[in-house]
């Protein structure tokens, strides 16, 4: 084959793919990845692989923590409104949140990217608000995949998955032995949806008539499609500090409020035969619930094996000592809630008193 005959022949930007926006991006978005780096990790992206110096992070016998997430049909919303500057937070915390519960430091992070064609200014707005995330988890974002694959996505839809791992001392892991009943459950509250149930929310949103650019009716200083990407709460480093300040066994147990609500997460803490007794009225439910309620007719059950009603971190802590926990908590930053307390196990693991505020 002659050279003439291989430049008229088929490239790989003729069937979608755009090596050189791919590169245009990487070089793009190093400023910001250079922006999460911790001790630990210091070096450039684009190796094969990202490193990571336990030693140099002060650990002595870590034991490690993995997870990883998505953020669901979330990214529907941020497609269709144009608004992709915080989707990125979301996919963090999904992850980092899963790995403080287990009482672990999250140390970096990985992130997944796929599209149907490739805009630059998007992928970088999306890394921004991953590294966003990864600043305020304290990981370190140390590498990545994009993945440009036309005729799999619906022109620029994309997909993110993300991947984390954490440390934590062999000792300190959470839950720890010892939950009771007696013991206090706390909760933290939630910035709102999260990254959880938005299947619903699209179709209730689509049942109500409302573009994503009109004014939110529980928040008119806002767009609806702004107000549902609120991001994810990062819980982070509030949890480590209290963690740090109260000492071993003063938390007992934190459970991340995701996918299945109070039903479903909360009994994965807790050991055979205690249950956990919450009262809804202590709730500040945000207004974003109740509009879904109302406007999707969905009973207060429903509500709460799908969302998380207000709270997005339950913590269980040892009675003599959740003054102390809260204390910590609050000069972190957080408002936390006394929310019930552990029971003896009935039929149901979670119990309720009260009523949602929606």
């Amino acid at each position: 084959m002659t050279t003439g005959e291989r430049q008229n022949g088929m490239t790989y930007a003729e069937a979608g793919v755009d090596i050189d926006a791919g590169n245009a991006m990487v070089e793009a978005i190093k400023p910001l990845v250079r922006a999460t780096r911790r001790p630990g990790a210091d070096a450039e992206i684009g190796g094969f692989g990202g490193l990571f110096d336990l030693k140099a992070a002060g650990f002595k016998d870590p034991i490690l923590v993995a997870a990883n997430d998505g953020v669901g049909t979330k990214v529907k919303i941020a497609i269709e409104t144009g608004r992709h500057a915080t989707i990125g937070i979301d996919l963090v915390a999904m992850c980092v949140n899963d790995i403080i519960v287990q009482g672990a430091e999250p140390l970096f992070f990985l992130d997944y990217y796929a599209t149907g064609k490739l805009v630059p200014g998007v992928g970088a707005d999306i890394v921004r608000g991953i590294a966003e995330g990864c600043r305020q988890a304290g990981c370190a974002l140390i590498g990545g995949e994009t993945a440009e694959m036309p005729g799999l996505y619906d022109g620029s839809d994309y997909d993110l998955a993300g991947f984390s791992v954490g440390a934590a001392e062999r000792g300190a892991l959470l839950p720890v032995a010892g939950i009771a009943p007696g013991d206090v459950v706390l909760g933290l509250p939630s910035s709102g949806v999260h990254s959880n149930g938005f299947s619903l929310v699209r179709r209730i949103v689509a049942a109500s008539g409302l573009g994503y650019d009109a004014p939110a009716p529980f928040a008119p200083a806002k767009s609806l499609g702004e107000a549902l990407l609120e991001p994810t709460r990062i819980y982070v480093k509030p949890l480590l500090a209290a963690l740090k300040e109260t000492g071993h066994g003063a938390i007992k147990a934190l459970a991340h409020i995701t996918g299945g609500g109070f039903p479903d997460n909360l009994p994965r803490v807790l050991p055979d035969g205690v249950g956990i007794a919450l009262d809804l009225d202590a709730i500040a439910v945000p207004p974003v619930f109740g509009w879904l309620a109302r406007q999707g007719n969905v009973a207060e059950a429903e509500m709460l094996r799908t969302f998380n009603c207000g709270i997005g971190m339950v913590a269980v802590v040892d009675p003599a000592r959740s003054e102390a926990v809260s204390a910590a908590l609050s000069a972190a930053g957080e408002a936390p809630v006394r929310l019930g307390r552990i029971t003896e196990r009935g039929e149901s693991p979670v119990t309720y008193s009260g009523r949602l505020a929606l």
